[in-house]
């Protein structure tokens, strides 16, 4: 099955790696296909920039390479060498293996001494040296660049230290380092953030600006150390700078949700909130929600964040301070003298926070924001427990949304099956069971995972006449609950079951991912 997904498959022969019928299969558009720098930094910068030819993906105990020319026996027979593993030639379409080649070997302005050697591979006596500390710090991030990862865990243990990245919400292994270098590789990136090199006992915060590639892209990386037993765990987030594809269109909502959620914002005034947990795409659809009213019209935006996550041109935005200099509640009260529009608050904490977001848009203004629940009418009880009034929760909100992240399937590979009974009951619909779903299976395309990127499960709770007087009278989150229900108001569960029908996720992400109420 994987060969009819993926195309035809080279046969080896005794004395060449490279024997293969590729050349008659399609040329491959290296933009559509997510590269794996585990395979792709393996070869000399220089074998792969002069012959270009880039390993990107593993799949079924092969390493598959796109090349100019699948028949060059010599160049595929240095590329197996460094991969140590049997290789499978693709010809690639030209001009996209270039792009490809820059977006992998293109270099950054940080990157010191690693453009002539074997990435990721650097031998022990650099490892040694300072130097070496530099260029190990360099390619890992250049790796989890090339990766599309949103996080470098550095986990120390007694004999080695474990690289890891974030992909899509999942951590993967990208390698070990020995701990002779591992007190380098922690000083030399908390000299790039500002860091205090000789504090080890104590955790510590900082961030720095990395840019690389031949358009000389930004990525903002916030740094956090944390001593543990075995020397000082590092954590990177990478957050990027250029937004321009941030928009509601792309975050997956169906036509509904995004009908309700661009009613709302298309308001003059309210409290907009988005619920879920931590690293759920909140921010990221807060984000898109500003991108649209901006675009729109000529409007005063103002935000308040811990962190910046990402930097919006024509949007005045806040950090909090971590010494409480500027608080969420302190810096909301001044940005309130400011005359704005719109008022973004990163996350409503307490109920200080709450009580001026809730006067803000009793006010005249438009007030987004997150809280940590688990659906969209818990936000309700939420605000509750902070001690706002019901008649102030009544008059001020206009929607509450609750929103989960899954991976999205690979549509070039992902397999076909009934959905079993236990997982109908599971998900919440009992007679669901029996119909077509998808599992991943992992392809050149998506570099093995069977999963490509993540797209959002939303709920949306829009408050009309009806409920806010429901809220306001007493009604409990139940029955607020049961209200949505007569309404037929679609669930978070309603979405992943469409989405898991539509084959966009599997029913294992949305298990994870969702509850029923």
């Amino acid at each position: 099955m994987m060969d009819k997904i993926i195309g035809t498959v080279k046969s080896q022969s005794a004395n060449s790696p490279t024997a293969n019928s590729s050349t008659k299969c399609e040329l491959l558009d290296m933009d559509n296909i997510r590269i794996d720098p585990t395979w792709a930094m393996r070869v000399p910068t220089s074998l792969a920039l002069r012959r270009q030819v880039l390993p990107f993906a593993s799949v079924n105990g092969q390493v598959y390479v796109a090349c100019r020319d699948p028949d060059d026996r010599s160049t595929l027979e240095a590329v197996e060498r460094s991969v140590r593993m049997p290789i499978c030639a693709r010809q690639a379409e030209p001009t996209s293996l270039r792009r490809a080649l820059d977006r992998v070997f293109g270099g950054s302005t940080a990157t010191s001494g690693t453009q002539s050697g074997s990435r990721l591979r650097i031998d022990a006596a650099a490892e040694a040296d300072s130097e070496g500390a530099v260029a190990i710090c360099d390619e890992l991030l250049h790796a989890a660049i090339v990766r599309q990862a949103s996080d470098i865990h550095l986990d120390p243990n007694e004999k080695e230290t474990l690289v890891r990245l974030r992909v899509d919400g999942v951590l993967e292994n990208l390698r070990l380092l020995p701990s002779t270098i591992h007190g380098g590789v922690i000083s030399r990136l908390k000299v790039q953030s500002g860091l205090d090199i000789a504090e080890r006992r104590a955790p510590q915060d900082g961030r720095f600006t990395h840019t690389f590639g031949p358009t000389s892209q930004k990525i903002d990386i916030r740094v956090a150390t944390l001593p543990t037993q075995f020397g000082e765990r590092m954590t990177l987030r990478l957050l990027a700078m250029q937004t321009e594809s941030l928009t509601l269109e792309r975050l997956g909502m169906s036509p509904c949700d995004l009908n309700a959620f661009s009613l709302a914002i298309a308001k003059p005034h309210g409290l907009i909130l988005l619920t879920g947990p931590t690293g759920s795409g909140k921010s990221t659809t807060l984000y898109a929600a500003l991108r649209r009213i901006i675009a729109e019209e000529s409007q005063n935006v103002i935000t308040i964040e811990d962190p910046i996550e990402y930097n919006i041109d024509g949007v005045a935005q806040v950090e909090v301070d971590s010494a409480d200099k500027v608080s969420f509640n302190k810096a909301l009260r001044s940005v309130l003298r400011h005359d704005p529009d719109v008022v973004m608050i990163g996350e409503i904490r307490d109920r200080e926070t709450a009580d001026v977001a809730i006067k803000a848009s009793l006010t005249g203004h438009l007030v987004f924001s997150s809280l940590h629940t688990n659906s969209a009418p818990s936000a309700i009880t939420r605000l509750l427990d902070m001690g706002i009034d019901r008649f102030l929760i009544a008059a001020t909100m206009r929607l509450a949304v609750a929103q989960r992240l899954v991976r999205r399937l690979c549509s070039r590979c992902r397999q076909p099956r009934p959905l079993t009974a236990a997982e109908a009951l599971a998900i919440g619909f009992p007679d669901a069971g029996g119909s077509t779903v998808y599992d991943a299976e992992g392809c050149m395309y998506c570099a093995g995972r069977g999963y490509v990127g993540r797209l959002g499960l939303f709920e949306m709770l829009p408050f009309d006449e009806p409920l806010s007087r429901l809220v306001a009278e007493g009604g409990s989150e139940g029955d607020v609950i049961r209200s949505a229900r007569e309404r037929k108001v679609p669930r978070l569960v309603d979405d992943a079951l469409e989405k898991l029908h539509h084959g966009e996720t599997s029913a294992k992400e949305v298990l994870e991912a969702v509850t029923v109420w």
